[in-house]
């Protein structure tokens, strides 16, 4: 009989330092994994426990120096325990009962409070707060000296452990988890618009420039009055002015400076003084480097151009606005015009019509990395020159050419088919 009371001793005693285990391994996943901005939420709000933890974890060297030194002393003290056990009550079974010992360590110490703190890690990180503040002080000599040994060897090994923790700022990805949290906390227009703001490090300037074949300027020559028509009716404040051909652009009018334009061009005189440089940019340009780019230069509009020089076509501040913001309702208008939309859910459209624009209004997911337009789909599918009637599939998109001028498509079907 006088064996029980050790034995029950020794099982609670065991039972204890597991789940001291279970609490550090599940206070380390919750305060590495939870979300800096969440804690200072709850932290303005009031919550102590959230303070406490981004105190914490402003130190995370010395943060997981006291979870590693608290999780290992429990195991090593759980593991000399369950020697005691064994030797004593199961005929030296020791080599069982390390066995059974890391199977249960490996399932209710490890993965099971992980997994849960992983799925609530700024519960897990506020509640266990107070007791690792407590621990830090108990614990303050043991993590003084493995930091400092720690130290010595990582320098030796050439890390730099400061790089990756002076940064608290949030990459691209984490803004949009953050933001797809957000619920109904930020009304649905203005998350849209905040979508598309963190959306443009994926587009280039080739996504959303207006096409070659379809930019508006001024040819020199056309007659005074087409001119006028064409500065009056003009979208932007600053065109492109070209000789004949708009590869051929001899400046930008600023609209301001029509006036002086006009009047040179009734005399005959340099249209120079009246027109400035053309600014260009690169196809391939990142939407958010392209705006910096605009701000940099004070230029609203920009020719594209190709990796050969070659005009492939424009693009304005106004664009990418757009892009940010959404269409306003006249572009609505006009996307409605651009896609006609078919009783049988096919739309017809012309062959420059953007797929992104396209995929947009129908809500399709269209391929368009190796190409922007319509046009440009349809050739490097059919590798030929396309015809009227023709029919063909891509992916799980039917395509009818229905109209064909100078070797451009001015109208096709598309359809999308059912599985």
């Amino acid at each position: 009989m006088s064996e029980e009371p050790s034995l029950l001793v020794l099982i609670l005693s065991i039972v204890f330092l597991l789940l001291l285990s279970a609490f550090f391994s599940g206070s380390e996943t919750g305060m590495m994994a939870s979300n800096k901005i969440k804690l200072r939420n709850k932290a303005k709000s009031g919550q102590k426990n959230s303070k406490r933890a981004l105190e914490l974890l402003a130190k995370p060297d010395n943060l997981l120096s006291v979870i590693l030194v608290g999780n290992n002393f429990a195991n090593i003290l759980a593991s000399a325990l369950v020697t005691i056990l064994m030797i004593n009550f199961f005929e030296s079974r020791v080599l069982l009962g390390s066995i059974v010992l890391t199977i249960i360590i490996l399932i209710f110490s490890e993965i099971t409070p992980k997994t849960t703190a992983s799925a609530y890690p700024e519960s897990f990180a506020s509640k266990s707060s107070w007791v690792l503040s407590r621990l830090s002080v108990v614990f303050r000599p043991i993590v003084f000296f493995t930091n400092q040994v720690s130290s010595r060897l990582l320098k030796l090994l050439n890390v730099d452990i400061k790089k990756s923790t002076e940064s608290d700022n949030l990459n691209t990805d984490e803004l949009k988890t953050l933001l797809d949290d957000s619920n109904s906390l930020i009304p649905n227009d203005y998350r849209k618009m905040l979508s598309a703001v963190l959306g443009m490090d994926n587009l280039i300037v080739e996504d959303i420039m207006i096409p070659l074949a379809e930019i508006e300027g001024i040819n020199i020559k056309d007659d005074l009055k087409k001119i006028k028509s064409s500065i009056k009716n003009s979208p932007y404040s600053t065109l492109p002015v070209y000789d004949q051909n708009i590869s051929e652009c001899i400046g930008m009018l600023h609209l301001k400076d029509s006036s002086d334009f006009l009047s040179a061009f009734e005399s005959n005189k340099s249209l120079d003084s009246s027109l400035s440089e053309p600014y260009f940019a690169s196809l391939t340009t990142n939407l958010t480097k392209q705006l910096h780019a605009f701000q940099d230069t004070d230029n609203n509009i920009a020719l594209v151009v190709d990796e050969y020089g070659e005009i492939e076509g424009l693009i304005s501040v106004e664009d990418i606005f757009i892009e940010i913001v959404g269409k306003f309702g006249s572009d609505i208008i006009e996307q409605e015009k651009e896609f006609s939309l078919q009783p049988d859910g096919s739309v017809i459209t012309d062959g420059n019509s953007k797929i992104r624009d396209l995929n947009g209004f129908m809500n399709w997911s269209i391929n368009d990395e190796n190409a922007k337009t319509i046009n440009g789909l349809i050739l490097k599918t059919i590798d030929e020159i396309p015809i009227a009637n023709l029919c063909f599939t891509n992916e799980s998109y039917r395509f009818e050419i229905l109209k064909i001028k100078n070797n451009s498509i001015t109208s096709v079907k598309i359809q999308k088919i059912k599985s």
